[in-house]
């Protein structure tokens, strides 16, 4: 069973809620027990929250390349392919970002 304390939106998963929330100190009747329904969409955000990390994990890693590529500057085509990819890893950072923001304000986290 998964609880939502009220205060924060902490989610704790046991039997019962905690006695005090381990992130606000809220006390356990702040928690609220998770929908079933609710409760499937946290547990199957899991994995899509832990790839969209990922995806902005090595967009960063992309766009640190590119930036290395473009400081080597060994010919204008060349350069111009590496500004072209670190425009695009931060694209891609953004999109997993806004979308990691969205599954936190629809409580699926």
């Amino acid at each position: 069973m998964l609880w939502k304390c009220s205060v924060c939106g902490y989610i704790h998963e046991g039997e019962e809620a905690p006695e005090k929330c381990p992130k606000c100190g809220a006390p356990k009747e702040k928690f609220e027990a998770l929908s079933e329904e609710d409760a499937k969409k946290v547990h199957m955000s899991v994995r899509t929250n832990d790839i969209h990390m990922e995806i902005v994990r090595l967009a960063n890693k992309v766009k640190r390349l590119a930036e290395e590529g473009i400081e080597i500057n060994l010919d204008p085509p060349c350069v111009a392919l590496f500004k072209q990819a670190a425009e695009e890893a931060v694209v891609i950072k953004q999109r997993s970002k806004a979308e990691i923001a969205g599954h936190v304000s629809r409580g699926k986290w």
